[in-house]
């Protein structure tokens, strides 16, 4: 048993590097989208760009909002409103998830922008 356990550990740490790559746009994060929702895009292009440097500096993970430890999402305010951010691991054409969530081959990352009411 702990074997699996500690093969899940190893996989959850090297996605939790990956994501953690991928939103500091560094090498190793593989490729993939930043996106966001319609009401993120209507506050304007400064509010969605605070959005982007709060996610690049996010570093708040914890047991309660990272259960896996494989920072995927993260809970931030900007400008006085709640956020939310959540990567994705799809498959490379972004139809179902990622055959290998640790192969960066076979992972296309997308990274989602939201408030909490369009969740």
């Amino acid at each position: 048993m702990s074997n699996w356990n500690e093969s899940v550990t190893a996989q959850h740490e090297q996605i939790a590097e990956q994501n953690d790559a991928f939103r500091h746009r560094q090498p190793g994060g593989g490729q993939g989208q930043w996106v966001w929702t319609s009401a993120i895009d209507a506050e304007g292009q400064d509010f969605l760009l605070a959005c982007m440097k709060a996610v690049d500096a996010y570093d708040d993970f914890n047991q309660e909002n990272d259960p896996f430890d494989t920072h995927e999402m993260g809970f931030m305010e900007v400008a006085g409103k709640k956020v939310w951010w959540k990567i994705d691991l799809y498959d490379r054409a972004y139809e179902y998830g990622s055959p290998d969530p640790t192969s960066l081959a076979e992972t296309r990352r997308v990274l989602t922008i939201l408030f909490p009411s369009d969740y």
